[in-house]
Order: C-alpha cells, then structure tokens, then sequence
C-alpha cells in the first residue's frame, strides 16, 4: 500500500483516465471492482446527466471511484453540487484550476487530484491544499501538453510533496514501473481503457486502435492553440490542413468536438476523431478491465 492507495482506498494504484463520452458507468465500475479507481467524465454533461451517471456507477460498485471536473463545462457549479450530494469523495480536474471550488469540496471531505502539465501548475496546485496531482505528459490522448512524461513526471516528484500520478504513454507494466522509478506513486491510463471490453465506443474504434502502429497517431490544432493526440485518419488530416486557414479557435474547436462525437456515438472512424496516445501502437487485444489491471500490475 503507497500513500495513493491508502488515501483513496483502492486495491492498485491504476486510475482510469476520464474520456469524454468515454467514461461512463459502465467502464468506471469495471475498473473500480477490479481494484482500480473508476473515473467519471461529466465533460459537457449537464448537472442531471452526472446525477444519473453517478447512480449508475453505485448500482454496479460499491468501491471508490471518482467524478472528473471539467472547467470548460459551464454548468461545472451545479455539478460540484451533484457530486457533493450524491457522497462521491474522490474528484479529478482538467482544463483549469479547481481554486474556486476547493473550500466547498474540502469541507465536503472530497479529495481533489487535478491534472497538471508542468511544475509550476504542480506547485500552485499543492499551494491550493489538493491531495495529489496528475502529471501528464503529452504522450497521452486528446488534448496535451508541451512537455514528455519521461521529463515530466521526475521533475513533478521533485518539486512537491504530495503524491504524484503518472499519466501519458503507458499501457503496460513496463510504463507502470517507469512511472515508479521516475517517483510517482500511481499511475492514470485513457488509450488502453478506450478499448476494453466495458468501453461504450464501437467496433471500428477498437478495430482501428488495435491496428495502429507507432506511426499511426498524431497531432492537430497545435497553430489554433488547442493540440490534440488523435489517429491519423481523413478527419484528423482535414483539420489538420483547415489550421493553416482558419483563426477562430473557438470554431476549431467546435469541428473537433463534432467530429469526435461522430466517432464516439456513430463508430464513424473516417469523419470521425478518434482521441488516442502514443501507445496506441503497443494496444494488441480488446482486454476486460479486470485483465488490463493485473496486466499493468505484473
């Protein structure tokens, strides 16, 4: 037991990432009764939606899991509201800092984990009072950051005191015992998770992962300020030539948006983005939850 597994009360130090439209019910409770810590993505959601998604998950576990907040989502208020009165303890937080909310989740007995992508967030975030940080690197899925997890994560485990998560490029016990040595003490994974068995996406998706080789991910929206890890596929390569035309980024956004919520809900993996990191390549098998956590655990 390390100070991750103790603190949220979990069996392995494995958290699941929280993907948008990814993360529901059924993954995080798989991925909670196997001993990991399930992670519900609220994303866009509204407030209801979360209510409904987190009674779900308590219908199929009876094991910590947690809500993730995302900043970018204006309803996020009502939704640190839900997740208050719905007793879930346990939350992580993207695309901006949980200040605003920290003195009513604390006061709730909530522990906050944000997902940081340097040393200095690392630091205002331990300054804010969090219980760990999620230090991802921008080998991971979706949207990213600047720097790489093998220089991330050991400058992170220097400069705070808290525990760190490692997330960004792992999908097997190799990359969990790099995460280790580096000093982290648990470790966050979304490619690998995206494809298990208890995953909502379709057939396609999978298949495609499963395919990928190393040279089949890549990089969008990095000259409209939103670079996001995604499969190399038609979509992913208009987007890609539409940067060199377009200077709204908020209309940029909103294509890829669109396009990921036709690969998530319609399975299209053509007109569709698929979110995915660089271990993609590494992904072989559509595993259970359960599997993919011993597997890690070896």
């Amino acid at each position: 037991m390390n100070r991750i597994t103790e603190m949220l009360g979990i069996k392995y130090p494995i958290i699941q990432g929280a993907m948008q439209d990814v993360a529901k019910a059924g993954l995080v409770a798989a991925v909670s009764n196997a001993g990991g810590l399930g992670v519900l993505a609220s994303g866009q959601d509204t407030p209801e939606q979360v209510r409904e998604e987190i009674r779900k998950v308590k219908e199929l576990t009876d094991k910590p899991f947690a809500v993730n907040l995302m900043f970018l989502n204006k309803k996020v208020p009502e939704i640190v509201d839900v997740v208050i009165e719905e007793g879930v303890k346990i939350v992580t937080t993207g695309a901006g800092t949980p200040k605003l909310y920290m003195p009513k989740l604390k006061e709730a007995g909530i522990k906050v984990m944000p997902v940081i992508p340097n040393v200095k967030i690392a630091k205002k975030m331990e300054n804010l009072g969090v219980d760990a940080v999620i230090a991802e690197g921008m080998e991971s899925g979706g949207h990213i950051g600047t720097m790489t997890s093998q220089t991330l994560w050991p400058q992170v485990v220097d400069a705070v005191n808290i525990p760190v998560i490692a997330a960004g490029g792992i999908a097997d016990n190799r990359g969990v015992k790099a995460a280790m040595a580096m000093g982290a003490e648990g470790v966050q994974c979304g490619t690998i998770f995206s494809i298990s068995k208890e995953s909502p996406v379709g057939d396609n998706w999978k298949k495609v992962i499963i395919e990928s080789k190393d040279t089949s991910i890549g990089v969008i929206g990095t000259k409209m300020g939103v670079a996001s890890r995604t499969v190399v596929n038609k979509k992913a390569k208009e987007l890609y030539e539409l940067e060199d035309e377009m200077t709204d980024k908020l209309k940029f956004n909103q294509l890829l948006d669109e396009a990921y919520q036709k690969a998530v809900y319609q399975d299209d993996v053509e007109d569709g983005i698929i979110f995915a990191g660089s271990v993609a390549g590494m992904i072989h098998e559509s595993k259970s939850a359960a599997e993919i956590i011993a597997d890690l655990m070896r």
